[in-house]
């Protein structure tokens, strides 16, 4: 996702990027400029976008681009009939494991669906969220996610660019491939899929599927300034590897990471010589030197990961050749259709508590207690394969209540209470994975809620 990071490279390992990329996207003998062309952006608003890989190639990415944020003007749009505003920015929960505030929402926006089209964009958001859910470890943690669409009508069915350049089409959020004159980068309009994100009640990823079995997708992994969702990725619904281009664009938004692939034959990305990179899983130590300065992912350093082979220092990622270091060869991180590796597991992990957390208080509303009533908490059911379960633990005034332990309901005449004090309950719902060991995303993997107990 992010080729620059503002605390180690700055505005002139910017331009040297976008010159090296200029060179990668040449040498591909790329068609020139389609509908989203950035020349055809009146405003000069640009947003970075990353690439996806050749369809045949596996490669998670092949570089970034400025693309303008409005899209193109290539079509002036059509009006709403009345039946079809009438359908248009309609919000549904598919998926409900808690309240917005404790879970993390996940937004899916259709586009190129006509009114008559949209059960066919629920099936297809229901569906490609199957294949993300599919992966760890949202497999996993897939009980800390809820789900959103929002419906958004198009005047026309499909999406410009598909089946080649020259076909435009009218689209509620101006979803295009060729943008920048590459096919598989599919664009949209962002300020449109940003109105239609404001609809759901709350949104910290976004998805957005063009009606298309065409191969592509994009990554816009810039934080929403205005809404704060993590970022934008884009995917074909029809196409059969378009999930795992999403899943790889949140390894950037939500995890953090790094890009693990790198640009052989570019001569500003042969070696890097710059500050160590602040993403966890790129590095500028070579595996000893890791574990003597006990720095990155040295507590995985010798482990096997689901990628393949063993967690080391393998040179080459972040985009160059030589100077960095990545943890293993082959992950979601460089390779699509792999899995994330050790490293990458627990930063996603750390990117799924940032947002969510494990303990809901439900009942009573107002979090007083009083004798006859009982205090009763949500704690999501991770799905691993190993059977583990989050640990609930109870206090009273600070002091652990050793046989409450596992409850997610406790009545006040269980508290044993003789006076007339307000006494605090608290209960704590902690995750122990073995896939985190790192101890600062280890103390975020925990949730407190409390209510004020009177007789």
């Amino acid at each position: 996702m992010h080729p620059v990071r503002g605390r180690t490279r700055g505005t002139a390992r910017r331009a040297s990027l976008r010159a090296a990329l200029a060179m990668v996207v040449a040498t591909a003998a790329l068609v020139a400029a389609g509908p989203a062309d950035a020349a055809d952006d009146p405003a000069g608003t640009r947003v970075e976008v990353e690439i996806p890989g050749p369809e045949q190639g596996g490669d998670a990415g092949s570089g970034h681009l400025l693309v303008p944020a409005a899209g193109s003007p290539a079509k002036s749009p059509g009006r709403l009939t009345e039946a079809e505003r009438a359908a248009d920015g309609g919000v549904r929960k598919v998926l409900d494991n808690g309240p917005t505030a404790d879970r993390l929402d996940v937004v899916v926006i259709g586009d190129g669906y006509t009114a008559a089209e949209l059960p066919r964009f629920h099936a297809d958001a229901e569906q490609k969220w199957a294949e993300v859910a599919a992966v760890e470890p949202y497999a996993t943690y897939r009980g800390l996610f809820n789900l959103w669409t929002v419906d958004a009508v198009s005047r026309e069915s499909g999406v410009s660019g598909d089946p080649d350049p020259a076909t435009v089409r009218d689209t509620a959020l101006g979803s295009s491939f060729w943008c920048g004159g590459i096919e598989r980068l599919l664009c949209i309009d962002q300020p449109k899929v940003d109105a239609y994100v404001a609809k759901a009640p709350e949104a910290d990823l976004v998805v957005v599927l063009a009606n298309s079995a065409k191969y592509g997708g994009a990554g816009y992994n810039e934080r929403s300034a205005t809404l704060g969702y993590e970022g934008i990725s884009t995917a074909s619904a029809g196409h059969p590897k378009s999930g795992q281009v999403a899943i790889h664009e949140t390894g950037h938004s939500l995890g953090k990471l790094a890009d693990e692939y790198f640009y052989p034959g570019v001569p500003d990305y042969e070696k890097y010589t710059g500050p160590e990179p602040v993403e966890s899983n790129s590095s500028g130590l070579t595996a000893d030197r890791m574990a003597a300065q006990r720095s990155k992912w040295y507590r995985w350093l010798g482990e096997e990961s689901p990628d393949g082979g063993t967690v080391g220092a393998y040179e080459g990622g972040n985009y160059y050749v030589t100077g960095l270091y990545r943890p293993t060869d082959n992950s979601l991180m460089r390779v699509l259709g792999k899995p994330f590796n050790l490293p990458g597991v627990e930063a996603m992990i750390g990117g799924f508590y940032q947002h969510a957390k494990i303990a809901t208080a439900l009942t009573p509303t107002d979090r007083t207690l009083r004798l006859g009533r009982t205090a009763k908490v949500r704690v999501p059911e991770l799905a691993g394969a190993d059977g583990r379960r989050l640990v609930v633990r109870w206090y009273l005034d600070g002091r652990e209540l050793r046989r409450l332990e596992g409850r997610t309901e406790v009545s006040v005449a269980e508290l044993w209470l003789f006076d007339l004090r307000t006494h605090r309950l608290s209960v704590t719902a902690e995750d122990r994975t073995p896939s985190v060991r790192d101890p600062g995303i280890a103390r975020t993997l925990r949730s407190t809620v409390d209510w004020k107990v009177r007789l």
